[in-house]
């Protein structure tokens, strides 16, 4: 079951989107100002998106908050200052929970406690084998606690509970059996040497990783990044973002039910000018890990090599073209440009932000992509057939519309959407705006949100040319018909992982990271395990050697 929902994640949310209600109630925007100054619709912009969901009563949640503490060193403790933060339901803005807010004494008390196990502990010295008998338990009471893991998942977060339920929480149980499978299978070298001596190369737990994750999939950069960690024999330290501390705390609960030793895992929640900036700059943490924004990674960067240089991995910002050419079935593009725009309310890295259409089914596309964003049904995550949820939080809400604005002032055609629905909760109409120009800041910044930005372009040596000019490089997509085209799109675009005619495939062995200033490092797949081990040479003379 697992590996389906790994394999097919594209397949299977694009069946659930053409399955949701095509249903349309009427919603009227506030009034927006056009290029021209003056105030009002945009002549065109017809408001009619399904969104019974986010005006009923939001659905209580089948689950219970049982862990807000700081976990430390396998147990649940309060945090040092006694302080804590509220988390949100971003359905309502009401508080769910007060967690526990960790700060550099707790991080150091975090740190102490997985150096601790690293240089004492049984976790580095245990056998492989047994290292991934551990993680397989660890996968299957994710399955067995599935439905509750991806309650708390969307009541923190506000994606669709479809969504974390049948895709996100099995992928995650996937992914540790795949780093399971590793454990045992992290092999050294003998290798040959001009002259007498034998010469083994160890590959060796790098010790004590921080790993800081985000906010948009909490469940899935958890399994990124601790499960590469524990195969490779290193302890951790792992602090959640601040809106979303809660699936992290319950699953590694669980990670110690199936028998993980104390201070191998140690999870802090906290904020990043206090807690994150404790963990990069800690002089006893050897590896840092860092999934965010562009901006907050060059400082998680500075704060490591400022302190003891430790070794960096980061998966940043993007602002990924998908690249629709002349010869493309149109329905089945919007399809997949509208997937890969929307999905997980737009809060992607990797999310088609620029959508590239041959200028001969430009006019088309629009108007499709428009009838398709119509159709979007929003509301409360909880509801079966929602597509698309609130946005995390207040911050992100109200960024979101600034740059909504900055579209409509700048000159863009606001096709559809453009205002929040409802009146409580971060709720966002589906957005879409054509006739955008390379230098639109909508079509330059990483937005985050559910903005489809659609440019115009006549061939392909123009296209491969704009895709490139943008200082992120995660990801693309390719949609054609043409194997030659598909191959020179592909081999063109300075980025680190092409989509042609899929988009958002997450298998648990495919690399995942990104060119220019998307990142450093690859996450997932063999890839991953490089970034927590060290290469040590051992080399020994050898006397009256029968072979060299």
């Amino acid at each position: 079951m697992a590996r389906r929902a790994a394999s097919s994640l594209v397949s299977r949310c694009l069946l659930a989107s053409r399955a949701a209600s095509a249903g349309a109630a009427p919603a009227v925007p506030s009034a927006l100002r056009r290029p021209d100054g003056t105030r009002g619709l945009l002549p065109g912009v017809l408001q009619r998106f399904s969104t019974a969901a986010a005006a009923e009563e939001p659905i209580s949640p089948p689950v219970q908050v049982n862990y807000t503490k700081l976990l430390i060193n396998g147990n649940f403790v309060d945090s040092a200052s006694g302080k804590t933060f509220p988390t949100l339901d971003p359905r309502t803005g009401e508080v769910i929970a007060h967690v526990a807010e960790g700060d550099a004494e707790d991080v150091n008390r975090a740190v102490t406690a997985a150096r601790k196990a690293f240089d004492e502990g049984p976790w580095p010295k245990m056998t492989a084998y047994e290292r991934s008998r551990i993680l397989l338990r660890f996968a299957d009471l994710i399955e067995k606690h599935n439905d509750e893991i991806a309650a708390l998942e969307t009541w923190d977060n506000g994606k669709p509970y479809e969504q974390a339920a049948q895709i996100e929480v099995p992928m995650v149980a996937r992914l540790m059996r795949y780093y399971a499978g590793w454990a045992d299978k992290i092999h050294g070298l003998v290798v040959p040497a001009d002259g007498p001596h034998h010469v083994q190369v160890l590959h060796e737990p790098i010790g004590v990783a921080g790993q800081i994750i985000p906010w948009n999939f909490p469940l899935l950069m958890f399994a990124w990044k601790v499960g590469p960690a524990l195969a490779c024999g290193n302890t951790l330290v792992l602090k959640t973002a601040e809106q979303t501390p809660l699936s992290a705390l319950y699953i590694s609960k669980l990670l110690h039910e199936a028998g993980l030793p104390e201070g191998v895992v140690n999870v802090v929640s906290g904020f990043g000018p206090t807690a994150g900036a404790a963990l990069a700059s800690h002089m006893d943490v050897d590896k840092i890990a860092f999934t965010g924004s562009t901006d907050t990674g060059k400082i998680v960067l500075e704060l490591a090599a400022r302190s003891n240089l430790k070794s960096v991995t980061l998966e940043l910002g993007g602002k990924s073209p998908f690249v629709i050419m002349d010869d493309a079935d149109v329905d089945h593009a919007v399809e997949l440009a509208h997937f890969a725009l929307f999905f997980n309310q737009g809060q992607c890295c990797c999310a088609g932000s620029r959508t590239f259409v041959h200028e001969r089914i430009y006019d088309e596309f629009v108007e499709k992509a428009k009838a398709r964003a119509l159709k979007r049904v929003v509301g409360d995550p909880f509801r079966k057939g929602v597509e698309q949820g609130p946005q995390i939080d207040d911050e992100q809400f109200n960024k979101i519309l600034r740059y909504i604005r900055s579209g409509v002032n700048s000159g863009a055609t606001l096709v559809t959407g453009g205002d929040r629905l409802g009146g409580k909760g971060f709720y966002i109409q589906p957005t879409i705006f054509s006739d955008v120009q390379d230098g639109m800041k909508i079509a330059q910044e990483e937005i985050f949100g559910p903005v489809q930005s659609i440019l115009k372009f006549k061939d392909l040596n123009e296209v491969i040319k704009r895709a490139n000019a943008s200082p992120y490089g995660l990801a693309a997509g390719v949609f054609t018909k043409s194997l030659d085209t598909a191959n020179t799109l592909t081999r063109a675009l300075r980025v680190g992982t092409v989509w042609v005619n899929c988009f958002d495939v997450f298998d648990a062995a495919i690399p995942f990271g990104g060119y220019k200033q998307s990142g450093i490092g690859r996450e997932k797949g063999i890839d991953s395990l490089k970034n927590y081990l060290q290469v040590k040479a051992v080399v020994t003379p050898i006397k009256n050697a029968a072979w060299l």
